[in-house]
């Protein structure tokens, strides 16, 4: 698995790596039960704080994707399967539409909690 960020782009450099991982989990790259590497590892791989790498597999872990263990780190969910990748992708896209109009999270899960 290759992670990369860019310190220029516009998007936090938290979100670039939660977006990396996120997709070589959907590229079957990292399968369920694989162990991400440590956040202290990619950080200074990265050149990055530690706390950015942290920040990201928290996201990761907000999305069910992967499961933050004590002594044993991030660690891919079965819940991150490959079939569904197709809708994965889908909501990211949703996503990225709904922020370049400058809709936050919440105004997101609304619009499809009331059908939109």
């Amino acid at each position: 698995m290759l992670i990369r960020v860019d310190p220029t782009a516009s998007q936090a450099l938290y979100e670039q790596l939660a977006a990396a991982v996120r997709g070589s989990i959907i590229r079957g790259e990292v399968v369920a039960g694989e162990r991400l590497p440590g956040a202290r590892d990619l950080a200074e791989s990265l050149g990055v704080n530690v706390h950015t790498v942290l920040r990201g597999y928290q996201e990761l872990r907000d999305q069910g994707l992967v499961e933050l263990r004590r002594g044993r780190g991030a660690v891919v969910t079965h819940a991150a399967v490959p079939e569904q990748a197709d809708l994965r992708r889908a909501i990211d896209a949703v996503h990225a539409a709904a922020r370049r109009l400058g809709l936050g999270g919440d105004d997101l899960a609304l619009m499809i909690r009331e059908g939109y």
